[in-house]
């Protein structure tokens, strides 16, 4: 489903967002901020089936870089298996590019801590580095790059899943996207609804961002094969079924391709 809807924008639009924007002239300011209509799909997800608008939709795509999925990355050089963290890789590469066609945002949210550590307070310090020693958040790997820090290969998204230039970067501090960031902002400026989510690890970054997602009052959805974890199996099990009792919905790569091609 091609996106066609950029340009029912009208000149003059002030805001990023399809459906939520201002027009001006030199005399008028418009607030009524005409919407398109939405574009609806239906996808298959538990423990009800969805209908969402694709003008009203983002997908945010959690921790997928090179400190959690990469050789060499910080997972890697504490001696963890970061294998299990590249599985979302390929059915992304399938997902995005028919979000993007369909005029979905993409927005990576990936740890990024100031080079300082000045937005880490002891307790997210203890995180990562529960013993005092051993190499914690900021700290160098034998690569020389600093783990988890903003602006470093280590917080790096993959090469495989190398963001495009109109997709949104959010750099976090937090186990939660939401938290002491502009996730909402953007969120909001887009004029977003519903939320998908991807990324690594599955009961960790993506389910803590999710359920602050559904305080906010988004629609959730998890996209289960595009999530992964080195948690235990029960972890991811718990996560799902959390997602369906209490926050939001979930569904597979496959019944949003699937959903894209056959439009409500």
């Amino acid at each position: 489903m091609k996106d066609d809807t950029t340009a029912m924008k009208d000149a003059g639009a002030l805001g990023i967002g399809r459906t939520f924007h201002w027009n001006a002239t030199p005399d008028t300011i418009d607030m009524s901020m005409r919407e398109p209509e939405p574009r609806r799909i239906h996808i298959s997800t538990e423990p009800q089936t969805v209908i969402c608008d694709l003008n009203r939709t983002a997908i945010v795509v959690i921790d997928m870089q090179n400190d959690f999925c990469t050789k060499g990355g910080w997972v890697d050089h504490i001696g963890g298996d970061y294998e299990p963290d590249r599985a979302p890789i390929e059915p992304l590469q399938a997902l995005l590019p028919e979000l993007r066609e369909a005029g979905v945002p993409v927005i990576w949210v990936n740890w990024g801590v100031r080079p300082d550590a000045a937005n880490l307070p002891p307790n997210q310090i203890h995180l990562y580095k529960p013993t005092g020693r051993g190499t914690g958040i900021t700290e160098d790997l034998p690569n020389g790059h600093k783990v988890l820090t903003k602006d470093s290969w280590a917080a790096a998204t993959v090469d495989e899943l190398a963001p495009h230039p109109e997709d949104y970067q959010v750099d976090k501090h937090r186990i939660s996207g939401f938290w002491d960031t502009p996730l909402d902002s953007i969120l909001r400026n887009l004029g977003i609804k519903t939320v998908m989510f991807a990324g690594v690890n599955t009961d960790q970054c993506v389910m803590m961002t999710l359920t602050d997602a559904n305080f906010l009052g988004y629609g959730c959805i998890m996209v289960t094969d595009c999530c992964a974890t080195t948690s235990p199996e029960f972890c991811t099990e718990a996560s799902i079924w959390n997602v369906k009792k209490c926050f939001g919905f979930v569904c597979d790569s496959r019944a949003v391709l699937k959903a894209l091609k056959e439009p409500v």
